[in-house]
C-alpha cells in the first residue's frame, strides 16, 4: 500500500514560503489549511494565497478548507488546480452533490470528519469520495496532541474500503509524529498530514523519510 507524508503549511514560515515549499520537496503533497474564523476559531489564508501556492508548489496541493458553506466555496479551490479537495462532513450542506462537483472539476474529493463526528453514516457513500480524512485533532489550530480514541473511526474505514477495493486515501491529521504515525498507521491510515514534526525539523527532507520508512513498516497489508 502507498504511503503518503503531506507537511502542513500551518507550520511553515508565512513569510517564505518560497523556501519552505523547497524544504518540503520530497513530500507527497502540500497540505493547506484553509481556516475562516466560523467554523474553526482561526484565521489563515484563502483563493490568493492558494493560488500563488499552487504557482510555486513542485508537488501537489491537497486542500483542507475547515470553513462553513463549503458547497459555495471549495468548487473554486478545485477550479484554481488543486489536487485534491477536503471539505468538513460537519460544514457541508450536500457531501454527495459538493463530491461529484469537485471531481467534475477535475480535484480528487474529501470529506474530513472532527474526533466527534461518527463515520458510520459515510461508510456505504464512500465510493463519492476519494479521500476520507480523520481528525486527530480538534481542527483549528497546530501543534495540538494527537487525540488517540479517533482511531476505531480509522479500523472501520479501513475494513470498509478493503472490502470494497475502493481507491480511497484515509487521511490523519493532528500531532502526527514518529511516535503517533505509528499508531494511525496500524488502525489503517495511509496518508499523513505532519506539521510541526516537518517544518520544526532541522531537516524536514530527512523527517519526511523517517516518517514515510516508519508508516511503511506499520501500514496494514489490508
Amino acid at each position: 500500500m502507498s504511503v503518503r507524508i503531506n507537511p502542513s503549511i500551518l507550520a511553515a514560515d508565512f513569510a517564505n514560503f518560497e523556501r519552505e515549499l523547497g524544504r518540503i520537496a520530497s513530500a507527497d503533497l502540500v497540505h493547506v489549511d484553509i481556516m475562516d474564523n466560523h467554523f474553526v476559531p482561526n484565521l489563515t489564508f484563502g483563493p490568493a494565497m492558494t493560488e500563488r501556492l499552487q504557482e510555486l508548489a513542485t508537488i501537489p496541493l491537497d486542500i483542507h478548507l475547515m470553513i462553513d458553506d463549503p458547497d459555495r466555496w471549495a468548487p473554486g479551490y478545485a477550479e484554481l488546480g488543486a489536487y485534491s479537495v477536503t471539505f468538513h462532513a460537519e460544514a457541508a450542506r450536500d457531501a454527495v452533490a459538493l463530491a461529484r462537483k469537485l471531481r467534475d472539476i477535475g480535484a480528487r474529493a474529501g470529506i474530513a470528519l472532527k474526533p466527534g463526528t461518527p463515520v458510520e453514516p459515510y461508510l456505504e457513500l464512500l465510493a463519492e469520495f476519494d479521500q476520507v480524512l480523520v481528525m486527530t485533532v480538534e481542527p483549528g489550530f497546530g501543534g495540538q496532541s494527537f487525540i488517540e480514541s479517533t482511531m476505531p473511526k480509522l479500523h472501520l474505514l479501513r475494513e470498509a474500503v478493503s472490502s470494497t477495493g475502493l481507491d480511497v486515501w484515509l487521511q490523519v491529521d493532528g500531532g502526527i509524529t514518529e511516535k503517533t504515525i505509528v499508531i494511525a498507521a496500524e488502525a489503517g491510515a495511509d496518508t499523513f498530514v505532519a506539521g510541526s514534526s516537518v517544518f520544526k525539523a532541522d531537516d524536514p527532507a530527512a523527517q519526511i523519510d523517517l516518517l514515510r520508512e516508519t508508516a511503511r513498516a506499520h501500514v496494514h497489508a489490508h
